[in-house]
C-alpha cells in the first residue's frame, strides 16, 4: 500500500526531525571544538580541511542554477554564488574563510593547495558535488536543506570558540556573521521548492533521503578528523601534520 502524500507542514516537520537526529553539532568532534578542547594544531586541521568544502559550494550551486527553468529561479539561486565567490576578488564567504586560516597561522599557499586534506574530506565533498550535478533537481535543492539547523551551530561555535581559545578573534571569525542571515533566506527558498515541487509521495521521499545523505557527507567529514586528529591519531600520508605543540 502507497503511502500518503503528507502535507507541506509534515514534510518540514519531517525534515527537521532529520536534523535533530542527524546534523553533526552532535559530532563529538564539534562537541570538542566549541567546548575549547582542542589544540591549536587540531582547530588548524579543522580549518584546513573544511576550506575544501566551502571551495567546492558555488561549485555545486552553479550546477543547480544551470537546471532551474526560470530567470526568477536563477536570480534566487545565483545570490549563492556571490555569496561564496563574492563580487570582487578579496570578497565572500571563501575569502573570508582563508582570513581564518590565515588566522590560524596556515599558510594560504598551503591551504589552496589541497595538499594537506583527509583523503576522506576528498572523497565526501565530491561526493556531493556529484549526487547535485547527477540526481534531480528537487533532489539536489533538497540537499541543501542542511542550513536549517546551521545558524545554532553557528551561534554555538562563534561564542564557544571566543570563550574558549586565545588564539581565536572575532576577526578571525568573519566568516559566519553573514551566514546568520544569509542561510535562513536561502532556507526560505529551498524550503518553499520542495514544499512546492514534491508533489508524490515518492518525491518527498527523494527529498528525506537528500538531506539524510547531506547530513552524512557533513558527519563523515567530522569522522575523519576525529580519526586523524584526535583518537586514535592516525593522520593518512601526505596529510596535514600539526606542529608540535
Amino acid at each position: 500500500m502507497t503511502a500518503a502524500l503528507l502535507p507541506p507542514d509534515a514534510l518540514e516537520a519531517a525534515l527537521r526531525a532529520i536534523g535533530a537526529e542527524r546534523y553533526h553539532n552532535l559530532h563529538p568532534f564539534h562537541r570538542l571544538l566549541h567546548g575549547g578542547k582542542l589544540s591549536r594544531g587540531q582547530v588548524q586541521a579543522w580549518a584546513l580541511n573544511r576550506y575544501y568544502y566551502q571551495r567546492q559550494i558555488p561549485i555545486k550551486d552553479a550546477f543547480v542554477l544551470t537546471r532551474l527553468p526560470t530567470p526568477e529561479l536563477r536570480r534566487l539561486w545565483r545570490s549563492r554564488l556571490v555569496d561564496h565567490d563574492g563580487e570582487q576578488e578579496g570578497t565572500g564567504g571563501i575569502a573570508r574563510w582563508l582570513k581564518l586560516t590565515d588566522g590560524l597561522g596556515l599558510e594560504r599557499g598551503y591551504v589552496e593547495s589541497l595538499d594537506g586534506l583527509l583523503p576522506t574530506t576528498r572523497f565526501a565533498v565530491d561526493a556531493y558535488v556529484n549526487f547535485v550535478r547527477d540526481r534531480s533537481t528537487l533532489e539536489a535543492v533538497a540537499s541543501s536543506l542542511t542550513e536549517m539547523f546551521s545558524p545554532a551551530i553557528i551561534s554555538e561555535r562563534v561564542a564557544g570558540m571566543l570563550q574558549s581559545y586565545d588564539f581565536i578573534t572575532r576577526d578571525t571569525l568573519a566568516y559566519f556573521t553573514p551566514r546568520l542571515t544569509q542561510a535562513p533566506r536561502d532556507v526560505d527558498f529551498a524550503l518553499a521548492y520542495v514544499k512546492a515541487h514534491a508533489t508524490t509521495r515518492e518525491q518527498q521521499e527523494q527529498v528525506l533521503d537528500a538531506l539524510r545523505f547531506k547530513c552524512g557527507v557533513l558527519w563523515s567529514q567530522l569522522d575523519a578528523l576525529y580519526l586523524a586528529y584526535v583518537e586514535p591519531g592516525l593522520i593518512p600520508p601526505g596529510a596535514f601534520i600539526p606542529a608540535a605543540a
